[in-house]
């Protein structure tokens, strides 16, 4: 999927700390932090396009329930032992566990529409139209979060909207109804997110992650019994790849964070869907057409420009509040 972190920061970085490969891999990437930051984020999309085309070769002969289940069998693999190492059972206790639930549903949800969407579309395709997801953030912001979103942040939304049609081109002799497949995962993902933000200030990283893990696995293995087919072990190899290369990837997208800012790290991200055209080319002899990386390219000034309001309208709210905290604190100063 398109290059978005499944989890807080802090989850996946203790999980790879514990795993040992933190300390090799900083030796490894010794520069200064935002060139880290980059180089970081930019080997994430690699091992998401990865992930993506193992899962779009698995579609010839696995459904994507399948593909899913193996997915999160590995990513459980990881997670749980990891959980139970740094924090016991308590790192299943929650202050909120229906939505952690409802959040595990949907990420689960995003991860079959987009594997699903992958078996009739190029993964550069697929990839350029998962990125709309900030622009359903922006419209779920207002009913689910109470947000004001502004002119600018609907005309950025608008236009990435656009870039979606170029890509799908409805009407056309080239329009798939499987592109509607990782607009729909873009959606869910969306409301995963949205959720994500309402608990950040109780949850902990380490739980959302846990649970992220456990319920899809759980949801999961109620489905996959009825498209099951045995795979071979060529099957297995390439479902453990799928896992492998998607946590990877998110730990990558993460610990990128840690070392520079979103607004220096954002237009990397996009380079997945370059990753996404050449691997697959490597793999499948495709290449997607040229409105893919027109629609594409608008999609990504879309996304990036919304980035930046937000990023405004934080600073904004965190100078309001510091100045109401000096605003109490003089009072209180000048009765002594």
């Amino acid at each position: 999927m398109a290059s978005v972190p499944a989890a807080a920061p802090a989850s996946a970085f203790h999980l790879f700390k514990f795993a040992g490969i933190q300390g090799r891999f900083s030796r490894l990437v010794a520069c200064d932090g935002a060139t880290k930051g980059v180089l970081l984020i930019v080997l994430a999309t690699v091992f998401f396009s990865v992930s993506d085309i193992a899962a779009k070769y698995l579609t010839e002969t696995i459904g994507a329930i399948q593909i899913a289940w193996m997915r999160y069998v590995v990513f459980c693999l990881l997670v749980v032992p990891w959980a139970l190492y740094r924090g016991g059972w308590g790192m299943f206790h929650t202050r909120h566990p229906g939505r952690q639930v409802l959040r595990g549903l949907y990420m689960v949800l995003s991860t079959i529409l987009f594997v699903t969407g992958l078996a009739y579309l190029d993964v550069a395709d697929a990839t350029a139209i998962n990125f709309v997801s900030p622009i359903f953030i922006t419209a779920l912001a207002i009913p689910l979060l109470g947000e004001k979103v502004g002119i600018r942040r609907w005309t950025a939304a608008a236009i990435g909207l656009a870039g979606v049609l170029i890509i799908v081109q409805p009407g056309s002799s080239a329009f798939q109804l499987a592109a509607l497949f990782p607009i729909a995962a873009a959606a869910v993902w969306a409301l995963a997110a949205i959720i994500t933000r309402v608990m950040n200030d109780t949850e902990s990283p380490q739980t959302t992650l846990v649970y992220s893990a456990v319920v899809g696995l759980a949801v999961l293995s109620l489905l996959v019994p009825f498209e099951w087919r045995m795979p071979g072990m060529a099957e297995i190899a390439i479902g453990s790849l799928i896992g492998l290369s998607s946590t990877l990837a998110h730990w990558l997208f993460v610990l990128a964070y840690r070392h520079a800012n979103a607004s220096v790290l954002a237009p990397f991200s996009y380079i997945q869907i370059i990753w996404a055209s050449g691997i697959g080319f490597l793999v499948f002899s495709t290449l997607p057409g040229l409105w893919t990386y027109v629609g594409g390219a608008i999609i990504a000034a879309s996304g990036l420009y919304t980035a930046h309001r937000e990023r405004l309208v934080a600073r904004e709210a965190a100078r309001n509040e510091q100045a109401a905290a000096t605003a109490e604190v003089k009072p209180a100063a000048g009765s002594n």
